[in-house]
C-alpha cells in the first residue's frame, strides 16, 4: 500500500474536506491530526492518506494545491507515530473489554 502525509493550515480545512470527498480519495484510509499535538506547527493539520498507489497519487494532486507534502524522512517518522497511537488505542480498548 502507498501513503502520503501533508501539512496544511487550519484555515484550509474546507478545501481539505472537499479533497477528501473526491470519489477516489474518499475510499482510502485517512487520519487527520492537529499538527501541534504531534510536535508540528501551531495552526496546522497533518493528513495521512493510506491506500492504493493510484488513489494516493490522486490525493497528492489534490492536496498539493492546499498544503505541503512532508519530506520522506519526516513523513515516515510521523506515520510510525500515528500507527503506534492506533496500536496503543487498540490495546487499551482490548483491556477495557476484557476486564
Amino acid at each position: 500500500m502507498a501513503w502520503t502525509i501533508f501539512q496544511l493550515p487550519n484555515d484550509r480545512r474546507a478545501q481539505l474536506d472537499e479533497a477528501l470527498r473526491d470519489e477516489v480519495v474518499a475510499r482510502q484510509s485517512h487520519k487527520l491530526r492537529d499538527a501541534a499535538t504531534l510536535g508540528g506547527p501551531s495552526g496546522h493539520l497533518f493528513i495521512l492518506i493510506d491506500g492504493s498507489v493510484e488513489a494516493v497519487a490522486r490525493a497528492e494532486t489534490l492536496l498539493q494545491e492546499i498544503g505541503t507534502k512532508l519530506p520522506a524522512k519526516e513523513g515516515e517518522a510521523l506515520r510510525t507515530r500515528l500507527q503506534e497511537e492506533d496500536e496503543a488505542a487498540s490495546v487499551g480498548m482490548g483491556l477495557f473489554f476484557t476486564e
